[in-house]
């Protein structure tokens, strides 16, 4: 049995996002606080004891102590159900996370090693010392099984890709610390219970739906799925920010070469939009752009949100 839980489904800043009045941000502060919701990151486990996390978003303590599921086991003094964290990209959004499990319990981080090259320049990832935390590099499509805390299998085997993209923006002009040229910045993953066979995909950053991926998510049962803007240009005509969702990496939900029209017809069994930013109308329950992603076979998903294959 896989189970996954959506610990958290926002883009960066979370809604309501801190220094916003937007649609979106005043009504999750006024009479719909159904809204809110913290950055995206999703918790999967084989057996509902040891769980991984995919993406650790700065918001991971308010997650932690929200989810049961990843509480310590009574009675234990010390504790964690978390035996590893994986991540996709290098993103604030994605890492951040990972300096609130600072205190001591053991977990292993996998990823990529040009994400890798990225905390090992910031001193500051230095307090996950590595006696209790591993930092075990990942490679495109070559599948791994995580292990748990004692060393034994966890059951799971992962698959990472490649997903068009971009870097950490936080990067942008500035010298990479794994050099200027390779994959690995942005991926997507598919994550199986060896058990059972079941899987699901994550991607919570994708610039474009390719051939080839249109071919690995065919028939998926279950994709989680970059959904940041409704439309490209988003940001620019609220008056929210200057850039595009290409220009930060994002494919938009409408449009010819969105998400929505770029995935239909696979038949993929669930669809659930991740990494949602608050300027997204398709956050109200009651807008036209919600009906259209939900009539399109598409969910958009509340946190604490867990479904079962």
């Amino acid at each position: 049995m896989l189970r996954v839980v959506v610990l958290g489904a926002a883009a960066g800043g979370g809604v309501p996002q801190w220094n916003c009045g937007c649609t979106v941000c005043r009504t999750a502060r006024g009479d719909h606080p159904e809204l809110q919701s913290t950055q995206a990151s999703i918790a999967v486990s084989g057996d509902g004891a040891h769980w991984f996390l995919v993406n650790a978003s700065p918001d991971l303590r308010q997650q932690l102590i929200a989810t049961p599921q990843l509480h310590p086991k009574p009675g234990a003094l010390r504790h964690s159900p978390i035996a590893g964290v994986m991540l996709t990209n290098g993103e604030i959004d994605a890492v951040t996370g990972l300096l609130s499990m600072r205190e001591g319990s053991p977990f292993t981080i996998y990823a990529h090693e040009r994400v890798l090259a990225i905390l090992r320049a910031n001193s500051i990832f230095n307090v996950l010392s590595g006696k209790n935390v591993a930092r075990h590099p990942i490679a495109v499509d070559q599948a791994f099984e995580p292990a748990l805390p004692d060393g034994s299998p966890s059951g799971l085997e992962v698959l990472p890709f490649e997903v068009p993209g971009k870097g950490a923006w936080y990067l942008e002009g500035k010298a990479h610390p794994a050099g200027a040229d390779g994959v690995g910045d942005t991926l997507g993953l598919r994550i199986a219970d060896k058990r059972s066979g079941k899987y699901f995909y994550f991607l919570a950053a994708c610039a474009r739906v390719t051939d080839d991926l249109k071919a690995r998510l065919k028939g998926a049962p279950l994709v989680f799925f970059d959904g940041t803007v409704w439309r490209d240009d988003e940001l620019i005509a609220a008056g929210l920010g200057n850039k595009t969702g290409q220009g930060m990496g994002h494919i938009a939900m409408s449009g010819d070469q969105g998400a929505i029209a770029s995935l239909a017809g696979l038949d993929i069994g669930r669809k659930v939009f991740l990494h949602i930013n608050n300027s997204n109308p398709a956050l109200l329950g009651t807008s036209a752009e919600r009906k259209a992603a939900e009539q399109a076979g598409w969910q958009i998903p509340s946190d604490g949100t867990e479904i079962v294959l």
